[in-house]
């Protein structure tokens, strides 16, 4: 069988985006356009010659425009095969022409939620006549092209050029595809926000739309395929940042430019963020990027080399200056000035992105993570503990200092890899342990890292004498908070819940440390 010319195209899209010249083409190949309301009205002001819908079918639009294209002739048009004799006879008897092609893109439904408007406008922008046509084109396609879009126009323009009017199975095929895609990603925004409304944080079914933004070279490692996906979600980060500068982003980069900016998000105060595979190796905040960036580079200038420096403030060329004497792969800041921009370009491999903003470390949203055979959903860890929220175990109260590092140490906590540590002084780390199946493990090797940081810098100790440590969960034996002690910690804060917290306690009186519980505990696997 021949493949399909287009003759007949029905066209109704909200975004009109490279319309009249598409529609210009279609017309100089002798397409006859049906269109509807604003569609057709932009196509008429072009000069382009158009039947309105209701005129072919001999029915109005209706119900404020919710009834125009949900007729026969239009679905029957599309829905025919070719070549069926029992399909030709019926389009026949009841005066049914052929439709070659649909146009469609559906009502802005998720830009009209994300710009927060009334219940009853977002329920108007629900869209019914397209996602019908949409799959009845996307049904029948072999018959029939279906567009859903701007993009994909210039590459049916020169599918047509290139069969004399007609479109391949192949193209018809993949146009097809992605728009299902398309109205899928509709109706799980559609039924997202709907579940949303009433509260049903766990509805019996849940649907992810997203939508392509780039092929990554690869993925974790250069066997994997990789790509990077837009939620439509209107939260500040790596997948929507600008990048100024610099080569292509890798996997590894986004997910650890992401793990980096979500950690600095957590400080009112000027922060800075050094990470190395999605583990933080030194952050710091202060008055200042510059001194703030230095505090964090300190903790651990040598885990740095090669990693992402995440800043919640607008990088300044001071700043700049002292990160470009570091080889870095990605620098993420919500600004960038004049300054910092010109060093920086210096740096030909250096990735620059622009956020614009900060994401809400305490939205209530949720993060989906595959499982063979399943998905784990779950709230973000948006959970934080301020003064009010710990409670004083041991017989020595912590100081102010002690309290404002140990608050801080314990919100970074949250973003480090479980067995979690973290050594603080001064509103910067000293010491981090990671991803440990020990956490008297993770407690030595912060430890030893300070010292190895200390010998670098030619000091007498490392930072973490007179410091305060922090861990993601409880100490299940005194052991992990012993080797604390013997790193010259003189406070701590954990969860506590432990069966041996008892244990501990006397151990932490015992070292003369001040100790207080949290009742949150911040494992991140």
């Amino acid at each position: 069988m021949a493949e399909p010319v287009i003759r007949r195209a029905l066209i109704s899209v909200s975004d009109k985006t490279g319309l009249i010249d598409f529609a210009r083409t279609l017309v100089a190949r002798n397409v006859q356009l049906l269109s509807t309301g604003g569609s057709a009205k932009a196509l008429r002001d072009a000069g382009l010659p158009v039947t309105e819908v209701s005129d072919h079918t001999g029915f109005p639009e209706m119900l404020d425009g919710r009834v125009k294209t949900l007729h026969p002739k239009i679905h029957g048009g599309i829905l025919g095969i070719r070549g069926n004799p029992q399909h030709e006879r019926a389009m026949e008897e009841h005066g049914i022409a052929p439709i070659d092609l649909v146009v469609v893109n559906l009502y802005p439904f998720e830009s009209t939620v994300a710009k927060g408007a009334a219940f009853e406008d977002c329920i108007e922008n629900i869209d019914i006549g397209g996602p019908a046509l949409i799959r009845a084109a996307s049904k029948n396609h072999d018959h029939v092209a279906v567009v859903v879009d701007p993009e994909d126009y210039p590459v049916l323009v020169d599918e047509l050029e290139a069969n004399d009017g007609a479109t391949t199975k192949r193209l018809r095929l993949k146009l097809a595809a992605t728009a299902l895609a398309r109205t899928g990603a509709y109706d799980a925004a559609i039924s997202g926000w709907l579940a949303g409304q009433i509260g049903d944080v766990f509805p019996r079914r849940i649907a992810v739309g997203a939508e392509l933004k780039q092929m990554l070279r690869y993925g974790e490692n250069p066997h994997q395929q990789a790509a990077l996906y837009l939620s439509g979600k209107e939260r500040p980060g790596v997948a929507t940042a600008r990048q100024l500068q610099g080569k292509e982003l890798s996997f590894n980069n986004i997910n650890d430019t992401d793990a980096a900016f979500e950690l600095v998000a957590e400080f009112d105060q000027p922060a800075v963020a050094i990470i190395k595979h999605a583990n933080p190796c030194g952050v710091a905040v202060g008055i200042d990027t510059k001194a703030t960036y230095l505090k964090a580079l300190s903790c651990d200038p040598v885990s740095a080399f090669g990693g992402i420096i995440a800043l919640n403030r607008p990088l300044d060329g001071a700043t700049a200056e002292e990160i470009a004497k570091l080889f870095t792969e990605v620098v993420i800041a919500p600004e960038a000035d004049e300054a910092a921009r010109s060093i920086f370009a210096t740096k030909k491999n250096l990735r620059l992105l622009i956020t614009g903003g900060l994401p809400d470390a305490e939205e209530q949203s949720m993060t989906l993570r595959s499982i063979a055979g399943g998905y784990l959903l779950q709230g973000r860890d948006s959970g934080r503990v301020g003064p009010a929220q710990l409670k004083v175990v041991s017989k020595r109260q912590p100081t102010q200092q002690e309290l404002a590092d140990l608050l801080f140490a314990f919100r970074i906590c949250k973003h480090v890899k479980s067995n979690a540590i973290v050594y603080a002084k001064g509103g910067a780390t000293v010491g981090i342990g990671a991803g440990q199946m020990s956490r008297v493990d993770s407690s030595r090797i912060a430890a030893w890292k300070s010292r190895e940081a200390a010998d670098a810098a030619g000091l007498a100790q490392p930072a973490t004498v007179g410091s305060v440590v922090a861990s993601d969960a409880f100490f299940p034996f005194p052991d992990g908070l012993l080797a604390a002690a013997e790193a010259g910690a003189t406070a701590v804060i954990q969860p506590g819940g432990s069966v041996r917290d008892a244990e501990v306690i006397a151990a932490a009186d015992d070292k003369g440390l001040a100790m207080v519980f949290t009742g949150m505990r911040h494992f991140r696997h």
